[in-house]
């Protein structure tokens, strides 16, 4: 019982990752639903087998009062996993505007990407179209769960569905 489960508001809305017994738990007391199991495990007991859960779905909303990510270098490194979007490079990183400061682009998780120094300089204050460098991956504005990707060292292939990747 090592592996985390995916804990969905009522709305369907990623909240967190929490233990397997935690979710049995909120299981057994019909505070959640199981919405998809692990086939190829259970949860045994002397008498009985009960599904390995993989993914829950609290029955009650839960107000979250703020789960945005802060746009922060780190947290665009975070996101970019410290890699060049352009060449794939992980060092000597920095960050780039995507539509450059001079044309009026904005610090936004849309128009921020991590580059390395030489792209970086190579882009200068063009866009990747006119520069010819397309980015690897299209930068977008984080979901707060995908943040346990670290923790947890990837996301389980049944939990995409419920992250929208």
């Amino acid at each position: 019982m090592d592996s985390g489960v995916l804990v969905l508001n009522q709305d369907y809305q990623p909240l967190s990752v929490c233990s397997v017994q935690r979710s049995v738990k909120l299981l057994f007391l019909e505070k959640a639903e199981m919405l998809h199991d692990d086939p190829d495990r259970a949860i045994r007991t002397v008498d009985d087998e009960f599904s390995y859960p993989s993914v829950i779905r609290l029955r009650r909303y839960i107000q979250i009062p703020y789960n945005r990510i802060v746009l922060s270098r780190r947290n665009i490194m975070k996101r970019d996993n410290h890699t060049c979007q352009y060449c794939g490079r992980k060092s000597d990183l920095t960050l780039d505007h995507v539509m450059p400061r001079s044309r009026d682009g904005n610090d936004t998780w849309e128009n921020l990407v991590t580059a390395c120094n030489t792209c970086n300089v190579k882009k200068g204050s063009r866009t990747p179209a006119e520069a010819k460098m397309p980015l690897k991956i299209k930068p977008y504005r984080p979901i707060h769960i995908t943040f346990f990707q670290n923790l947890l060292g990837g996301v389980q292939e049944n939990w995409k569905p419920y992250l929208y990747m």
